[in-house]
């Protein structure tokens, strides 16, 4: 039978999506061509705001309409945090949530066998244990994502997350290793560290994410380790101390901000202040030569006046963001921030995201050419027209340049030269 796989939301999604497809590779099951009919469509949703769930929606119509016949699967945050909801969820033959999704395959077959709507979401329970995968390789990738950590005991005001993904849980070091181990003698020269909570890492198995990071840069082969998203937590000097230590990793982190103003911070339920931000940027800084610092930062959450925005705006352009992923705060039901008052109206909101951009824009573009001249390895990803290559250096900074020849998945020493659009160009020297 032929499947497609369609995923939404972040990382971690994207590494899970990769293990069902390799179970059901595994059990017979084959991948389809493009424009090829489906047998089996899947959608792994994010929940993150209620604009995701339309998406779910919208995907699962999608390829419905695009492979009538086939037989539809929702699985992943969305069922998983609202699964009230999931009888009336019509779209779907079979529905699963966060925990089960290696059984696929006995699903899909259970289903084809009694034609029977099967709806099976198990909850998270205290204590509960890391859910096993392990991958080979990724489909179309040169960078392997492996997600570490799950969960997160943090409920900011404004987020579904821990309700769909449980506490904070951890993959043993072992099996770390191991699974490093496969994807290097697959050819995977970078490993991009996942979690719902990165910096959570090993708190309930007496661990540090820098004991992580460790023992992926110990493993042959491996030239670049990378972190994901990060929260302000347990980012102290000595844990940066030991990140800085390896060499392989990146400098390049993604520190969550969310607002640039206390007040706002507070009603968020955010566990740390500006001031805690500034000096963690400043000891990344210090610890790592030409860092790069991106973020995600939202504007319009309940409460938020002219002033409040004002210094979040002033302190984005304070730190100096390489990037900045801006949107716009949505009530999202099951939350607590869903019921405070003093909602923002839609049109503030919709003149404070373009005032953010504008100022990521600026800072990025001053990030941008505070790169040109330097010569540094770049991971060549893919040809993205003929005989034009787009990779990434060591801090994230996105390349185009040219060759005749098929540079895919190698490392080679590139000159930036000039900016063109969201790239630098590179040269070889």
């Amino acid at each position: 039978m032929r499947i497609i796989i369609h995923t939404l939301g972040c990382k971690v999604n994207q590494y899970e999506s990769e293990a069902m497809l390799q179970v059901l590779l595994e059990h017979g099951f084959l991948k389809c061509a493009e424009n090829e009919p489906a047998d089996v469509v899947i959608v792994n949703s994010c929940t993150v705001t209620a604009q995701s769930d339309a998406k779910v929606r919208q995907a699962l119509r999608r390829l419905k309409k695009d492979n009538p016949g086939a037989v539809s699967v929702l699985t992943g945050c969305m069922p998983q945090a609202f699964p009230e909801q999931m009888q009336s969820f019509e779209e779907a033959d079979i529905i699963l949530g966060t925990k089960n999704r290696l059984l696929l395959p006995e699903y899909i077959t259970n289903y084809l066998s009694a034609k029977q709507r099967i709806i099976d979401i198990k909850p998270h329970e205290n204590e509960e244990k890391f859910e096993s995968m392990r991958l080979h390789r990724f489909q179309e990738r040169t960078r392997a994502f492996l997600k570490i950590q799950d969960g997160c005991n943090r409920f900011c005001s404004f987020c579904i997350i821990p309700y769909a993904r449980g506490r904070v849980r951890s993959k043993p070091l072992e099996d770390i290793e191991a699974e490093v181990r496969t994807l290097a003698e697959n050819g995977y020269q970078e490993i991009v560290l996942t979690g719902i909570n990165l910096p959570a890492y090993g708190q309930e198995l007496n661990l540090e994410l820098c004991d992580a990071v460790e023992a992926v840069c110990r493993v042959d082969g491996i030239e670049r380790v990378r972190l994901g998203s990060l929260e302000p937590e347990r980012m102290s000097e000595e844990t940066v101390a030991r990140f800085a230590a390896q060499k392989k990793l990146c400098p390049q982190f993604h520190l969550s901000l969310q607002s640039g103003c206390d007040d706002t911070l507070w009603r968020m339920n955010r566990h740390y202040t500006t001031e805690d931000y500034r000096q963690i940027v400043k000891i990344l800084r210090r610890s790592f030569e030409n860092a790069a610092i991106t973020t995600d930062i939202m504007v319009g959450f309940s409460g938020e006046t002219d002033e409040e925005f004002r210094q979040s705006l002033v302190f984005a352009e304070e730190i100096g963001f390489a990037k900045a992923h801006v949107f716009t705060y949505s009530k999202r039901p099951g939350t607590r921030a869903c019921d405070f008052p003093d909602q923002v109206p839609a049109a503030v909101k919709t003149a404070r995201s373009k005032q953010m951009l504008a100022l990521a824009g600026k800072t990025r573009l001053a990030f941008f050419r505070s790169q040109l001249g330097q010569t540094t390895p770049v991971l060549i990803e893919k040809e993205i027209r003929e005989n034009l290559y787009e990779g990434y250096t060591m801090n994230y900074t996105p390349v185009l340049i040219r060759s005749d020849q098929n540079i895919s998945g190698t490392l080679p020493d590139v000159r930036l030269t000039e900016i063109e659009g969201d790239y630098c160009i590179g040269i070889f020297p």
